[in-house]
């Protein structure tokens, strides 16, 4: 009789505890569409925390990571979703670490989980990155290696946008990719070939002479020259 009176007072509570689980599901699925409709983005980081923890799930992880990392929370980010690289990530997670990591100057961790994108699907955006990433760690021969790939394959109507300035601005990727082009030049040799580097920065200007940033290593180069 005990144990008859034990198993029935663990199936009521066990029942209990499951009906408050599916309740608590509803009463957050229902929370996080109501902070989705007022625009509410920490409403919907904890809607989906909770939920996370109710009914755990790597999409949810996922997009916890990705709307931390929009909102500037680059290290709640990875620690929701780790730093590690892993073939079974989804590309929006290894797209958080890589970009996470870069803003956080952890630039060799960044250009892990770029290369893993590129091998998925390369693409000028992502070639982009790792040229840049990788004339900062001096792997010229990398660089160049996408900077090839950006200038044969980006098309006109794809631009990427600068912040240097005091107004963002954009110009056509192909442009971008000459720039970094010109960057590696210099870096090859910073004594004999400043002229060189001056020549590719001005094809990027012919591109795009709104191209800011080209402009002040044009005059940086050209600064650098006079002074030799």
């Amino acid at each position: 009789m005990k144990h008859f009176l034990f198993i029935l007072t663990f199936s009521v509570a066990y029942s209990t505890y499951s009906q408050s689980e599916k309740s608590m599901l509803t009463h957050y699925k229902e929370y996080y569409n109501q902070m989705r409709t007022q625009g509410d983005v920490q409403g919907v980081i904890n809607a989906l925390t909770h939920l996370n923890i109710l009914s755990p799930s790597q999409a949810r992880k996922d997009t916890l990571a990705v709307l931390y990392m929009n909102e500037g929370k680059h290290v709640q980010a990875l620690n929701t979703i780790g730093i590690e690289s892993n073939e079974n990530d989804s590309d929006m997670a290894v797209e958080v670490k890589a970009i996470s990591l870069q803003v956080l100057n952890q630039i060799e961790r960044s250009v892990e989980h770029y290369e893993e994108l590129y091998k998925r699907k390369p693409n000028p955006l992502v070639a982009y990155e790792l040229a840049d990433l990788k004339i900062q760690l001096d792997d010229l021969l990398g660089a160049t290696k996408h900077i090839t790939f950006g200038v044969a394959n980006s098309k006109s109507d794809v631009m990427r946008t600068y912040y240097e300035s005091q107004s963002q601005y954009q110009v056509p990727m192909k442009a971008a990719f000459i720039y970094l082009k010109g960057l590696v030049r210099f870096k090859e040799n910073k004594t004999l070939n400043i002229d060189a580097a001056i020549e590719i920065m001005d094809e990027a200007l012919a591109i795009a002479p709104n191209f800011n940033l080209a402009q002040i290593s044009k005059d940086a180069l050209l600064s650098q020259k006079t002074t030799q």
